[in-house]
């Protein structure tokens, strides 16, 4: 447990007195729990781990290596238990069409979709559409990437999201994830200018890198944000996250209501 303690210490760049001062203990404290002197209380090693911003999952595993229970329950999508989550789910991606929106979990598999995903499925191969992961599904050169007019744009802030979030997680398995996908090759003929771009001029965009995908009906530029639960007491309900597509252009939000 102390191992482990240090180890998210470590992560977050703080010393022992700043996580002492932080979490109202002594540094002293900390530096017993972390060697093993000192056996924290559950509430002690509880506030450690909040303070150190440590992931539900994690924290779990933290009380069961410190000799206690768990604290956070893990529940499934479909338990009765998360019935009024799966309303709000539903709720909020009906309510975004005509414009896509997707639920993930923490390894950015695709848990739910609205009818408005179907215009960046169009073409996914069966492998990718089975169980169907974000970073897959772009990344891929079966996938989006040979779609997207700014692939090297789109990859290059992909890859950085997804090493900083297993960085900050300790995650194995997006470690793994990041090493699957970072090896995807480039497929040729990528990032070749549109065919049939929107008409009229292009604005500056307030956006650095949107998703800018080549479809039979021209060019469609989007932009995306990312929703979360609010103060989350179950793991799975942490690790959900709602990612939201949106126009960028009048082109693309007349097209996706015509295709709606």
């Amino acid at each position: 447990m102390g191992a482990l303690l240090r180890d998210w210490r470590q992560r977050r760049r703080l010393s022992q007195l700043d996580l002492s001062l932080l979490a109202d203990t002594s540094a002293r404290h900390v530096s017993y729990v972390e060697t093993g002197r000192a056996r924290p209380s559950r509430e002690m090693l509880l506030r450690l781990a909040a303070t150190l911003d440590v992931p539900l999952r994690e924290r779990n595993t933290l009380l069961v290596a410190g000799g206690f229970a768990p604290e956070y329950r893990e529940s499934a999508l479909d338990d009765a238990y998360m019935a009024s989550v799966r309303s709000a789910l539903e709720t909020m991606l009906t309510a975004h069409e005509p414009y896509p929106a997707v639920v993930v979990d923490r390894l950015w598999n695709v848990v739910r979709g609205n009818a408005a995903m179907a215009v960046l499925m169009e073409g996914v191969p069966p492998h990718l559409r089975e169980r169907p992961n974000v970073f897959r599904l772009v990344l891929h050169p079966e996938g989006l990437a040979a779609r997207l007019a700014n692939l090297e744009e789109v990859r290059g802030l992909f890859l950085d999201r997804l090493r900083r979030q297993a960085g900050a997680t300790a995650d194995a398995e997006l470690r793994a994830l990041l090493d699957e996908v970072a090896r995807y090759p480039v497929p040729a003929g990528a990032d070749r200018p549109a065919a049939d771009p929107a008409p009229g001029p292009t604005p500056s965009s307030p956006i650095e890198v949107p998703l800018r995908l080549r479809t039979p009906f021209g060019e469609l530029a989007m932009f995306s944000t990312m929703a979360t639960f609010g103060a989350p007491a179950d793991v799975t309900l942490s690790e959900l996250a709602i990612e939201f597509f949106y126009p960028l252009d009048a082109f693309t939000a007349d097209t996706l209501r015509a295709l709606a």
